[in-house]
């Protein structure tokens, strides 16, 4: 190759390095995809519709939320997978779509701890099991007396099958000896409306989906997981409290994209969330469903979906759990 060829060449790779720098220090430039792995509803949903509005704001671009629900949040995860790390088609992680349905499918399409880059974990939630105005029991002690008299009477309605309320029932089910049927939905919205509609008669959902139907008298809570008890349901007892501390679990709900996005994007996402976060109005719409603000670093995030996993995935071994 001729010096002046040469020359060129080098000025070909410097424009091309210095486009690529350009377009990670100027994004973004166009629309954000924020995928939802569930249907509309539900507590995913929630979270996502009330950050993306003034994530939009903050980042320049609209954040346009897309529902994607099917096999516990594994649809709509594999989707994120699948994209291009460039930050622009981003998904909603939850424990059901990064741990539990994972730690349950042999068949899961992705890796939960290698295939996603982690950017931030926006709150956390208690869960819930809630029944229908109709069913014979209204606190806890009736609720579980009633479910050990009456094995395969009752059945019980969650997001899906392998997501969060699936494998805590199931844990639920296996620690109290009780029996109950499982039927799975493709999201917490159909399911709680089953629910409220007394098609079926429990629910165990994330509290933020399932409390306005309690606050309106349409479902009756019966136990939480929760640190303590909840200042909205002052008189439901958490799982510890009635001696199922395995079960008083939190879900969380994050935001992540494929594996290898860079740093810089990472960084530029994790901010603009985090002063999205520190809007008080913002804060008080997560808040009042239940949900604790968490706001962390990439690497914080990355560590606990590892530890979820993890602890799901000896769950499911102990149990003997399977997706039949």
């Amino acid at each position: 190759m001729h010096r002046r060829q040469l020359a060129a060449f080098a000025g070909l790779m410097l424009a091309a390095a210095s486009s690529g720098a350009f377009a990670q220090s100027t994004y973004p430039n166009k629309p954000i995809h924020l995928v939802v792995p569930f249907a509309p509803g539900g507590t995913t949903d929630i979270i996502a519709r009330v950050v993306a509005d003034p994530l939009s704001r903050v980042l320049g671009q609209p954040v346009l939320v897309e529902n994607k629900a099917g096999g516990g949040g594994l649809v709509g995860a594999q989707d994120t997978v699948r994209s291009a790390p460039d930050g622009y088609y981003l998904g909603l992680a939850t424990v059901s779509s990064t741990a539990s349905a994972p730690a349950i499918n042999p068949k899961t399409p992705y890796n939960p701890i290698t295939d996603f880059t982690p950017i931030i974990n926006i709150a956390a939630t208690p869960n819930i099991i809630a029944v229908n105005p109709s069913f014979p029991a209204k606190d806890y002690a009736a609720f579980a007396a009633e479910l050990k008299k009456s094995p395969g009477k009752y059945s019980y309605a969650t997001s899906g099958t392998g997501g969060i309320g699936h494998l805590l029932m199931e844990l639920y089910k296996s620690l109290t000896g009780t029996f109950v049927t499982h039927i799975p939905y493709r999201g917490a919205g159909p399911a709680l409306n089953d629910v409220v509609a007394g098609q079926v008669p429990m629910i165990f959902d994330n509290l933020p989906s399932a409390l306005p139907f309690v606050k309106e008298g349409r479902l009756v809570p019966i136990v939480v997981s929760a640190p303590q008890r909840l200042a909205a349901l002052p008189n439901v007892p958490t799982f510890k409290e009635v001696g199922l501390e395995p079960v008083n679990r939190l879900a969380y709900y994050g935001i992540l994209g494929p594996k290898n996005m860079p740093k810089e994007i990472v960084d530029k996402i994790n901010a603009g969330v985090k002063k999205v976060l520190e809007d008080p109005a913002v804060r008080k719409r997560i808040e009042d469903t239940g949900s604790l603000i968490v706001a962390n670093t990439p690497e914080q995030f990355a560590a606990e979906i590892k530890a979820e996993f993890d602890i799901y995935k000896k769950v499911v071994q102990t149990q003997k759990l399977t997706l039949d």
